[in-house]
């Protein structure tokens, strides 16, 4: 069958709606702020062969992982035991899942009694219980994580499986929040049901069919052209995650990227073996830095689905950081992931200077805590994961505070977490001269302090402790991120991977990495320079010292900055 060009383009924009439509029903009606304002999920539509069709605008780092995610569901669950309005469930990260805390849920779409595909969206989950509150921590085995939650049914013909769901609600400390947001993601996969279902009855089943498996060929054609445009070779780089959490020992990261007319290759060979410790990727979550790594140097207006997936190759070892084996700890995977898209930017940066950043924060750097409200008797949990800066670029500083590669969740607002949660925000700024000093200096990190008035349960998952965010071409490195408890007014340093019991009156700080300069610094513009002396970014001793400005009373002095340069 073929479609003309008006239909296509119709129809193709129809099936990411649908998506996007899920992303909105799932964003406004879920409960928790990681998921309702931060945005901590993403959806997407699979065809009968288990093919991503479309996938709605929210998380790139899920939409990878979900490729992987939710045909070994189906399969493993068997298509032929799901009906119209029954959802399955499942956060099983062996063979190809993530961390526990994103769980996923799957529907079959049937129009006019006969499978069109499956609508799936997975969403980070405050809490699904194990050794610490938010779930995330220091853990050896992946049992001492959570629930895990291999592909049941949750829905039955439109109705909760009232068994099933108390059984998992049972493991989470946050059940209130936790169910209201299961329930939202049960919702959304409903609204794009009813969406595809429409679209078939406006168009016939035959020809939505026809568009989707000439959308895939559409887009794989234009991934090959995009292709041919890069500069084909084989890139190398190497790089380390800066601490496991148990021991000093960094976590080594290799990678061989070979780019060429039929795809890229990502080769993951010579990276650490996995360890008892919570710094590994699954293959899933690994994929995905792939995919999203190749999706930055190709045109952003390019579709995102099976067509662009099979040209992105991934081969990491069994048992290694990169595609860890049960039992193995997961819950820092994606600290991981993310250090790993940082890793093979810089491996092409030689090639591409316009198009890529020094290092960035690359880091998720989690926060999570949690305790028993005495008035309520409800266990309250939070998550949430911080800006950093992003590296500085050919021809712009980078963003300050920001979420970077494949994060684009928003930062928490003050508000909504001191009316919701048991804290109160008492700073929130940017980190001054935390940049990596460059003719394009890299992005502030950011700091935020939570003061607990009552004993609290807090755990740090992050990184960047020991070597901030590489500068490129001779700008400087990003200062390292800081994580401090505060009290008594003492501040002591926490590790990047650890639990500790608070106190009433106890200040948690969170100071992130700035990211990499470009460049070198005495090339910066002094008007520039002399902006971030006014705006407090840049200290006057560092604007002398590291860029050779000279800032006198907050004026710009050009014959001292000419002298300092020369």
């Amino acid at each position: 069958m073929t479609l003309d060009p008006i239909s296509f383009e119709v129809i193709r924009n129809a099936l990411v709606a649908a998506t996007d439509e899920m992303v909105l029903t799932l964003r406004r009606s879920a409960y928790s702020t990681n998921i309702k304002t931060r945005s901590d999920f993403s959806c997407a539509f699979f065809d009968v062969e288990l093919r991503a069709v479309a996938q709605g605008f929210t998380q790139p780092v899920h939409l990878g992982s979900m490729v992987e995610q939710v045909p070994q569901a189906i399969q493993s669950y068997g298509p032929e035991n799901l009906g119209p309005g029954d959802v399955i469930i499942t956060n099983e990260p062996f063979p190809s899942g993530v961390h526990l805390n994103d769980v996923s849920l799957i529907s079959p779409v049937f129009a006019a009694g006969e499978l069109l595909g499956y609508v799936a969206n997975l969403a980070h989950h405050v809490d699904v219980g194990g050794g610490a509150p938010a779930s995330i921590g220091a853990f050896r085995e992946v049992f001492q994580e959570g629930v895990i939650i291999p592909p049941v049914k949750v829905v039955e013909a439109g109705r909760i499986v009232d068994d099933v769901f108390a059984l998992i609600l049972a493991q989470i400390r946050s059940k209130h929040e936790t169910a209201g947001d299961f329930r939202a993601q049960i919702a959304a996969n409903a609204t794009g049901a009813r969406r595809l279902e429409a679209l078939v009855v406006r168009h016939g089943h035959e020809t939505i069919v026809a568009a989707m498996a000439e959308l895939l060929d559409y887009t794989e054609r234009r991934t090959r052209a995009e292709l041919a445009a890069l500069p084909h070779g084989v890139y190398e780089s190497s790089g380390t995650v800066d601490t496991d959490g148990y021991t000093d020992e960094p976590v080594q990261l290799c990678a061989r990227i070979e780019i060429g007319p039929d795809g890229v290759s990502f080769d993951l060979a010579g990276s650490d073996p996995q360890r008892r410790a919570p710094v590994n990727s699954t293959f899933a979550q690994t994929f995905s830095a792939c995919a999203y790594a190749l999706k930055c140097l190709i045109d952003p207006d390019l579709p995102v689905n099976d067509g662009f997936y099979r040209l992105v190759h991934l081969d990491a070892p069994q048992g290694s950081v990169t595609n860890c084996t049960w039992p193995s700890p997961v819950v820092g995977g994606w600290e991981t992931q993310t250090r790993l898209v940082d890793i093979i930017f810089r491996a092409i940066l030689p090639t591409l200077p316009a198009s890529l950043p020094a290092g960035t924060k690359a880091m998720m750097c989690h926060a999570g805590f949690g305790g028993v409200d005495p008035v309520t008797n409800e266990y309250v949990c939070f998550l949430e994961t911080f800006g950093g800066g992003y590296g500085g670029r050919l021809a712009s500083d980078g963003p300050d505070a920001v979420q970077t590669h494949g994060q684009n969740t928003e930062n928490a607002p003050v508000e909504e977490t001191e009316l919701n949660y048991p804290v109160r925000v008492v700073r929130l700024s940017l980190v001054d001269d935390s940049d990596g000093a460059g003719r394009f200096r890299g992005g502030l990190g950011l700091r935020k302090d939570f003061l607990f008035d009552r004993p609290t349960t807090f755990t740090v998952l992050s990184d960047r402790t020991k070597a901030g965010p590489a500068g490129a071409f001779g700008g400087h490195d990003g200062r390292v991120a800081e994580y401090v408890l505060i009290r008594g007014g003492e501040e002591t340093r926490l590790g990047a991977k650890v639990t500790v019991p608070l106190e009433a009156g106890d200040v948690v700080s969170y100071r992130t990495c700035g990211g990499g300069g470009y460049g070198p610094p005495e090339e910066r513009d002094p008007a520039r320079v002399w902006r971030d002396v006014l705006e407090d970014k840049v200290s006057v001793e560092r604007a002398r010292d590291v860029y050779r400005v000279a800032v006198v009373g907050r004026v710009l002095d050009e014959a001292a900055t000419a002298e300092l340069r020369a």
